[in-house]
């Protein structure tokens, strides 16, 4: 959709003096009509795009009709200028471009599209269009989240931009599917770490640092779930404050090895909290072997966080949440705690698990021949431990007969 769209038609005396006209000022456009238009398509509601004849300056009858999508994209130069049109944009981007390359583009467009001569295109654009940039858009950069140079000849930006709308549509439509499925709210520093902790060639050191940040903010959002009653308290001014206290009946339950990553986390946000564990044997798709548990006597009467930094197949998530549910723990009282979940995962799930809240940080593409998550990060517990060979923090014995206890 484009903001020249929403031209003013300019009255009969307003053509007359059409080359003293500036259609470079924010006042030149309808943006109550803009704005009308976008909430209607935010709401899934069609809209009529006014059709703006150049040459004569007016709207003409044949308006333009466009259906509500998943993306809407609005281009224009003055559109950061009003903070109501900014306010409605879940990105903001720049193009930044050389002025020679804009002038020659607006000389192109305006004698070819427009009609207009080339005399009064330069005249136009001394007198009007780079006193409007300098008032008017260069000051709105600083509301760009992102800032493009050299535009379109930046295919690494583009590319960047491309695959961060790719990412969102598919969190959309599997939260869409399944309404159990929390995404937390991408930005720009989540992206970055998760560029970060999916390198192969980051350091150990590293690897923990960010991979403990979006283990945080995972277990955060995943507390936000809990049920909570409101709750009065005093202030040291002497004023009361009415906010919200959580349920006390908590504990953790962390999938050996790699879920035991995220328990300090867990404690971080929760002291002294319970944590349990279990182990399950994983061996390619499979995973739905039960080695190991040791989890709280009361468990039945707690709500359960269960850790998993991965949901791959969703076997092996299957197999730790059937066995709370042995536990007589209520189906709605697990919050499933994940940093990167395949769709095919969450589908297992989802399915077999529907009042499990699954809270993760992105979805993935899906899983390879392998069984395996990608993009993904690797073998989530080998990086963050630094091991090849397993060694958890339980430590345990094997009986002559394979059977595995607590030392």
């Amino acid at each position: 959709m484009l903001q020249e769209s929403f031209y003013y038609g300019l009255s009969d005396e307003e053509m007359v003096h059409v080359h003293d006209y500036n259609f470079d000022h924010p006042d030149a456009f309808d943006t109550d009509l803009l704005l009308s238009c976008m909430e209607k398509l935010k709401h899934g509601k069609a809209v009529d795009i006014p059709s703006y004849d150049f040459k004569t300056h007016k709207s003409v009858s044949c308006a333009r009709k466009v259906n509500p999508s998943d993306v809407i994209i609005l281009e224009g130069i003055l559109l950061f200028h009003d903070s109501r049109v900014r306010d409605l944009m879940n990105m903001k981007i720049f193009v930044d471009t050389d002025a020679d390359v804009r002038l020659t583009r607006r000389i192109r467009r305006d004698t070819i599209e427009k009609g207009r001569d080339i005399i009064a295109v330069l005249d136009q654009y001394s007198k009007f269009v780079k006193t409007a940039f300098e008032d008017f858009i260069l000051p709105t950069k600083k509301y760009a989240d992102i800032i493009i140079p050299r535009g379109a000849d930046n295919s690494v930006a583009i590319d960047l931009i491309v695959q961060h709308i790719r990412t969102k549509l598919g969190q959309n439509d599997l939260c869409k599917i399944h309404p159990n499925l929390y995404v937390i709210q991408t930005t720009y520093q989540i992206r970055g770490m998760h560029t970060i902790i999916r390198d192969a060639a980051t350091t150990t050191h590293d690897f923990i640092f960010y991979a403990d940040r979006l283990i945080r903010l995972v277990v955060e959002h995943g507390l936000g779930h809990l049920p909570f009653r409101e709750k009065q308290v005093i202030t040291p001014t002497g004023s009361v404050y009415t906010g919200v206290d959580f349920s006390k009946s908590l504990c953790g339950i962390s999938v050996i090895r790699s879920g035991e990553s995220m328990e300090n986390a867990l404690r971080a946000c929760c002291k002294g909290i319970k944590i349990g564990k279990i182990l399950i044997h994983r061996e390619g798709d499979d995973g739905k072997q039960l080695i190991y548990h040791n989890l709280p006597k009361d468990i039945a009467k707690r709500h359960v966080l269960l850790l998993d930094p991965i949901l791959g197949t969703g076997n092996s998530a299957v197999q730790a949440i059937s066995l709370l549910l042995e536990k007589r723990v209520q189906e709605a009282n697990i919050i499933f705690l994940n940093l990167i979940s395949a769709p095919q995962g969450v589908h297992v799930v989802s399915k077999r698990f529907p009042r499990v809240k699954i809270v993760t940080s992105e979805i993935e593409l899906g899983l390879n021949d392998d069984f395996r998550v990608i993009p993904g990060m690797g073998e989530f517990g080998d990086r963050y431990f630094g091991t090849d060979d397993y060694q958890s923090s339980t430590p345990f014995f094997a009986d002559d007969k394979n059977r595995v206890g607590l030392l």
